[in-house]
């Protein structure tokens, strides 16, 4: 009967312990926000959240929903920490030794002379554009403005030169080598998320278009810049160019840059 007691006791310290490392929070769904992105915030994993909140696999967020989310349940082990130790150890090694029989590269400037070294290149490359290149979306924004004016048929992608509005984006990115998923919500996950305010050339952008504004992505274009993006259009019944302003300003969701 001691070792009873004993033994229930150590299993309460141990559960309070867990409740107190372990707390949960509300979380707000927010527009472009996934289960991944939610977990990571909050130091925990995808499972621990579908688990709490009694999420299937494959259930899609809304916008405005309130989520429980346990946080720092996904603590680094010992034998991570060790390995993120040795990898900072040999790029060190590598940077001294690189530095050490590598010429500095210098730039010609009409004002100064600026010597990179390989420590730059290497550990400090800030600026790089994750995606698809300039050049790429040039290709992309060609094409789809070749399509200006043809016919919007619900389900097509290019049968007969007719399109629905992801399958004009999903034509026109696999043209250019890029396979993006069929539909507009499943495209509205796909590749990098990217903010309003730094669209670029050949972005996906996304939009609520519903009357009753559920809160679900229906609808999807490319980005032209300027303010402007190419679509093709229900309500138009074509592919036209529309202003990112008003109607589409209001029911934005959202942008993805596919690569």
């Amino acid at each position: 009967m001691k070792n009873f007691f004993q033994m229930a006791f150590l299993m309460s310290v141990v559960t309070v312990s867990l409740t107190a490392a372990t707390k949960i929070v509300k979380h707000k769904i927010k527009s472009g926000e996934t289960l991944y992105t939610i977990a990571h915030k909050h130091k925990t994993t995808i499972r621990e959240v579908r688990k709490l909140n009694g999420l299937k696999q494959g259930y899609v967020l809304k916008v405005g929903k309130i989520v429980k989310v346990p946080t720092n349940t996904h603590k680094s082990t010992k034998k991570t920490q060790v390995t993120k130790k040795k990898t900072r150890k040999r790029n060190r090694s590598l940077r001294t030794a690189l530095n050490k029989h590598a010429q500095p590269l210098v730039i010609k400037s009409t004002k100064k002379r600026h010597a990179r070294t390989v420590d730059d290149i290497l550990f400090k490359t800030v600026g790089f554009n994750f995606g698809f290149s300039n050049k790429k979306s040039k290709k992309i924004i060609q094409l789809a403005k070749q399509k200006l004016g043809r016919k919007y048929v619900w389900g097509a992608v290019g049968q007969k030169g007719t399109f629905d509005c992801s399958g004009l984006t999903k034509y026109v990115f696999a043209k250019n080598g890029i396979n993006i998923p069929r539909t507009s919500i499943n495209q509205s996950k796909f590749g990098k998320y990217v903010s309003r305010g730094n669209l670029k050339k050949g972005d996906l952008i996304f939009f609520d278009t519903s009357k009753e504004r559920k809160g679900f992505v229906n609808h999807v274009g490319i980005y032209l810049g300027n303010g402007k993006f190419i679509h093709a259009s229900s309500a138009k019944k074509k592919v036209v160019v529309s202003r990112l302003s008003k109607f589409y300003a209001s029911r934005y969701k959202g942008a993805r840059r596919p690569s």
